[in-house]
This record gives structure tokens, sequence and C-alpha cells, in this order.
């Protein structure tokens, strides 16, 4: 359609939200789907987080609010950054948004130019090359292994580097591998930062909370000082906080960047959600004994799911460290053949064919860069779960 900007060819619909809403309409039509598709915590809001919304509602606060967030917001954020990150920040230095996607998207529009390079290491969450792509940059996907963990080496960013680069953009825990960088991994890539001084860091950690097996949690700009100064690190309430619908991200970074991001939401959304933000005021300094909770049960089910994927013919699921997705190969079905006489020949198929025949929905991993792989999330009933892989397993043990 000629009316169409030229930019809205150069993307592609987000897949992860295309499968759910396939999930969602064959539900509708009354197939049995179970579907794995979204990275939605199945736990609801805690109620003292719900109390301070309802609260903040009955005390009037419905009103506009300063841009990039309210300062008692800002002040939680800026304690939960010290506290958590050992990251100074002053409020002026933090910026709120709806969501951390937006957070990501105003900081591509604010600082890239056309031809400017954005590294990202894949697998990748959908949507970073897509953003990058709309903001006039130019996308660099380096490929990792699951031999190294789905992580990316020093050795790799080192040779993605040239002069047109802007930004490495590290997601850890990462959607859709669930891996996870050690503070050394980190330390080795901070080193080539810092022979770098023109590349900046964009850290989205926003699984932060959701880790396994006592692994510890670092960011970059808290592994390396040095890179403090052109470091933005995204962070939210979605996950951890089962705030997902409740639309609230942020970031702390430099003073310049962060007043270049709010003139960019200025001019679009404007401030994030009033309510919103006094019940992330709440999530950020109230009680957090429900995220150990959580992860107790989420680390259960990765667990069954990475056991009963590896008995599935043709699969290959390592361990992740957190999130709560896991990331299999399915290399071993390519080239059989599904019940209804299709040959599978990359994981497109895989996926397809596994909605249909066992009414399990899955994203293909080629939508995040790295196949034949999928993703399935685990952030979902166990039992259904355990249903689910059992269809797996069938699905798998009747190709042919």
């Amino acid at each position: 359609m000629a009316f169409l900007a030229d930019s809205l060819a150069r993307i592609k619909p987000s897949a992860t939200i295309a499968v759910a809403d396939k999930a969602r309409a064959l539900k509708a039509a009354g197939r049995d789907v179970i579907g794995l598709g979204s990275g939605e915590p199945d736990f609801d809001t805690p109620e003292n987080i719900k109390e301070a919304a309802v609260k903040a509602i009955r005390d009037g606060k419905t009103k506009y609010t300063n841009v990039d967030g309210i300062p008692e917001l800002k002040a939680a954020i800026a304690g939960k950054f010290e506290r958590e990150n050992g990251l100074k920040y002053k409020p002026s230095q933090i910026s709120v948004g709806t969501g951390g996607k937006q957070v990501l998207y105003n900081a591509f529009i604010a600082t890239l130019n056309p031809g400017d390079e954005v590294i990202i290491p894949a697998p990748y969450w959908v949507s970073y090359p897509e953003m990058v792509l709309l903001a006039g940059g130019t996308p660099v996907e380096v490929p990792t292994t699951q031999a190294s963990g789905f992580k990316l080496t020093a050795e790799a960013l080192e040779r993605a580097i040239t002069p047109r680069s802007k930004w490495l953009l590290l997601n850890s825990p990462s959607n859709p591998s669930g891996a996870a960088y050690t503070r050394d991994e980190l330390n080795a890539l901070t080193d080539v930062m810092l022979r770098h001084p023109h590349v900046w860091v964009m850290t989205d950690d926003m699984y932060e909370h959701l880790v396994y097996d006592d692994f510890v949690f670092t960011t970059p700009a808290q592994v390396e000082p040095a890179l403090y100064d052109r470091t933005l690190t995204v962070n939210g309430v979605s996950k951890a906080y089962c705030m997902t619908g409740w639309r609230i991200g942020f970031a702390g970074g430099p003073e310049a960047l962060i007043q270049a991001m709010a003139v960019v939401q200025s001019q679009s959304t404007s401030n994030p959600n009033s309510i919103a933000q006094y019940a992330s005021v709440e999530a950020l300094n109230g009680p957090k004994d429900f995220i150990p909770a959580h992860n107790k049960v989420f680390k259960e089910r990765r667990d069954l799911v990475v056991s009963m994927l590896n008995q599935a013919n043709g699969l290959d699921c390592p361990v992740p460290e957190g999130a709560f997705y896991v990331f299999p190969s399915c290399a071993g079905t390519i080239g059989k053949v599904s019940p209804t006489g299709k040959r599978i020949d990359n994981d497109q198929d895989f996926v397809t064919e596994l909605l249909e025949a066992e009414g399990v929905a899955v994203v293909q991993g080629s939508a995040f860069g790295h196949g034949p792989n999928f993703r399935i999330s685990y952030a979902t009933a166990t039992s259904a779960l355990q249903a689910a892989c059992e269809r797996i397993q069938r699905f798998c043990g009747n190709l042919k």
C-alpha cells in the first residue's frame, strides 16, 4: 500500500504476540490448545501492590504527572539501583516509561542516526532489531552457539565492532534462551568495551531477579565502573513483580541521554499511567518475600520441562540460568515427516505442525535469530506444562 511509510516494510510483526493471538483464536474456536508462547508470570500481582494502586485512585492521583516519572518513583528506582546493583543515580538520571520496551525504543530514537550500528547477540528478544530499524539504525546480529551457552564471547564482540557501532545491547538473563552472564563473562565483554570508547552499552535487566541454582546476577556498569558514563541500565516491574499489564519500565543512565529520552517521550505518550507509577513505588520499596517463593516454583517447572524435553526424540534442551524460558534445539527432527504428511524442513515447520497435531503453541527460534530451535515459556501452571511436554514427546515420537 503506497500510503504507508517505507520504514514499516523494514520490520516484522512480533512473533511472540502472533503465537499468543493464534493460540487464543484456536481456543475460541473450540480447540484444546496449551499456549506456551507468552512471557508472562501466571502469578497474580501481590496484594500490597494492588492496594497501593487502589489508594492512589482514592487519593485522586489520577492526573498528568511528570513526563518521565513521578519523584516518588524515581526515588524508589534510585534506591533499587543503589541497594541491588551498587549504582548511584540522581533523579535526573532516571527515566520511567510505559514498559521496558518504550524505554529501549526512546533510547534508540534519541541516539541513532542512519547507518549507526547496534550489536545484538543472537538469539535475541524479537523486538530488538525491529526497534533499531524503526529508529533508522542498523542491527548487527552476532550469532552465539548452544555450546557457548548462547552467550556472546569477547572475541565475537571484538570482531563485530566497527567505526559505525553505537550500542552493544545485552539481555541477561535472556529472552529467549534464559542464559545469564556471570561476573567473569561480563568482565571479559567490558574489557573489550573499554578499548572502544565510541560504543555505549544498553543492558536489558528485566529478568534480574529470576535466576536459579545460586546464580549471582550482575550488570555491566556494576562490573566495570569505568563504563558508568556510557551505559543505560534498563529494568522494570513486569516480570519479577508480576506486573506485566501495569506497563512500567525504567532506566538509569547519563543525564544528557535521559533528558533526550524524556523529549522523545514528551512527544509520543507523555507520562506513564499515574496509578501504575504509585503501585510501582510500593513494588520497589515494599516486601519482596514473594520473589524467592515464585522462583522456587519456576525452578521446579524449569527442571520438569528440561527433563521431559530431553526425553523427546530429536530434541536437545540445555538448562538455563534464569528467566522463565527454555530454548531447545529441534535439529534432530529436521528432515522427518509429521503425521499430516508435512516434511519438517526448519523450526517454523516444527512449531506449525506441533500446533496442528497436538495443540501446543510455542515460538520458532528463527523469530529470535537462532534456529533450528523453539522457545517455551514455563511461566504457566505446572499441570499444563506437564501435559504440553507429554504432547511434545508424542509429536516427536510420531515423526517418521
